[in-house]
Formats: C-alpha cells, sequence, structure tokens
C-alpha cells in the first residue's frame, strides 16, 4: 500500500509592526543613539522609545542644565505620522545645477544633492 504525504503550506499574517522615532520638537530632526551617531534611531515599541528617552535625559543631565534635556525639548511619534505630520523640508539649491529643489530635514549630507559629497562618489 503505497501513502502519500501532502506538505500544507499556511501563510501567516505578519502585524503590521509599528516603529517609533524621538524627535526634536522645534527642528523635527530625528534624534539618533548617542551610541550610534551614524544610524537613524528607531523604536520597535513605544517603551523602548520611552527608555531611551529616559537614558538621554539622565546622560544629558550628568553634564549639563536639566532644562534642555532631551525630556523637555524632544518627543515620541510613530513612524508614519512623523513622516506624513510632523517632518519639516527645507529648501536647498543643487550644488550642480543650481535649481532649488526641497528635502527632509533628515536627508544626511551624503544623500543630498547640495553637498559636495553627494557629487564626489
Amino acid at each position: 500500500m503505497h501513502s502519500t504525504l501532502y506538505t500544507v503550506k499556511t501563510i501567516k499574517r505578519l502585524k503590521e509592526r509599528s516603529m517609533y522615532y524621538i524627535y526634536d520638537k522645534q527642528s523635527t530632526r530625528i534624534l539618533n543613539k548617542p551610541s550610534k551617531p551614524y544610524q537613524q534611531a528607531a523604536y520597535k515599541t513605544m517603551a523602548a522609545a520611552q527608555a531611551q528617552l529616559t537614558r538621554m535625559h539622565n546622560k544629558h543631565v550628568k553634564t549639563k542644565d536639566a532644562a534642555t534635556s532631551p525630556l523637555y525639548t524632544a518627543a515620541i511619534a510613530e513612524a508614519a505620522y512623523y513622516a506624513s505630520n510632523i517632518e519639516k523640508t527645507v529648501t536647498r539649491k543643487n550644488m550642480m545645477t543650481g535649481k532649488e529643489y526641497t528635502e527632509s530635514v533628515n536627508t544626511p549630507n551624503y544623500m543630498s544633492p547640495a553637498s559636495e559629497a553627494y557629487w564626489s562618489m
């Protein structure tokens, strides 16, 4: 007697996960982790973002005035909300063509046509 094995593949629906940013309220720039200044900091949960903000505050208070601490000058927002409602843009001039264009305040220098680093790669 011959038996056949069937493999059933299931697709698990992945929950769409929100990411959270800590950003400066005045400039709307995303604040980076002090240990990795080259990397934009995105947090998987609101609690993780709040914990990082508390760590930033504690480190700031040790060396500077508490009134200028990130706890009072920064805020936390969900990534999609931040991108659509909070993030500011700036007008810059293309270094090669001289034309003005707008870009996010979070655009790194090496990715901006307004910088020499962009054109020298």
